[in-house]
């Protein structure tokens, strides 16, 4: 009898163990950003026509430079970011309150009892707070990532997005921006600067060993929440 209920025991947390690690695959891949550069559209080439000298559709831009402006297109984006911030407040206040009872009167003499004048006393109270804090705040992101254009708009602004990922022996580290860009902007080497990139987002993180050394562990974070009543 003892036997087979550890026997089920054991069947309970092995089942437990293989829906865990289910989960945990299907959690990795929901995580994943959709980075891939896209695959442009091919506009389909009219038939040739006989007599004709030149495919319409398929002519070279022969007058025009090789930066970016097309979907699939590439340029590369020199990240130049650096930004400082700091906060200081002091707040101080202070309240006193002061207020005095005399004895009543009735017919023009004051109310007492056995000779001692009653209701007659005074109440006093003050409170105060100070308080002082201060936040400094430095960032500085420099290098280039190359960038794929993943949409044209109607009035020439291009939608960018890219993805630099270096495997380095003890985790990866990710490099990805995002963002609108101005034709006019890309300058005649195929580049343009971080500064001009619109709706910007970028982000740079690490995984592995060494990025999951600089994370707190799980009763750290409860102990600097706001949950703990410490």
């Amino acid at each position: 009898m003892k036997r087979n209920f550890l026997e089920q025991i054991r069947r309970c947390a092995g089942i437990a163990l293989i829906a865990m690690a289910a989960t945990g695959c299907a959690r990795i891949d929901a995580m994943r950003d959709p980075y891939e550069p896209p695959v442009p559209v091919m506009p389909e080439l009219a038939p040739a026509t006989s007599g004709a000298i030149y495919r319409q559709g398929g002519a070279t831009r022969l007058f025009e430079d090789l930066r970016a402006g097309h979907v699939g297109d590439i340029l590369t984006v020199r990240l130049l970011e650096s930004t400082n911030a700091s906060l200081q407040s002091n707040t101080r206040t202070s309240k006193s309150t002061e207020t005095e009872l005399t004895t009543p009167t009735f017919l023009g003499r004051p109310v007492t009892r056995d000779g001692i004048a009653i209701f007659d006393g005074s109440l006093a109270g003050e409170q105060g707070f100070e308080g002082a804090g201060s936040s400094n705040q430095s960032n500085s992101l420099q290098g280039n990532v190359t960038v794929t254009v993943v949409e044209r708009y109607p009035n020439g602004n291009l939608r960018i997005r890219g993805e630099k990922r270096v495997l380095l022996n003890q985790g990866n580290e990710y490099i990805r921006l995002s963002g609108i860009i101005r034709a006019y902007d890309i300058e005649p080497d195929n580049s343009i600067p971080s500064a001009k990139v619109a709706d910007a987002h970028i982000s740079y993180s690490s995984k592995g060993v060494l990025a999951a050394a600089n994370k707190m562990g799980p009763f750290s974070r409860f102990f600097h929440s706001v949950l703990t009543p410490f």
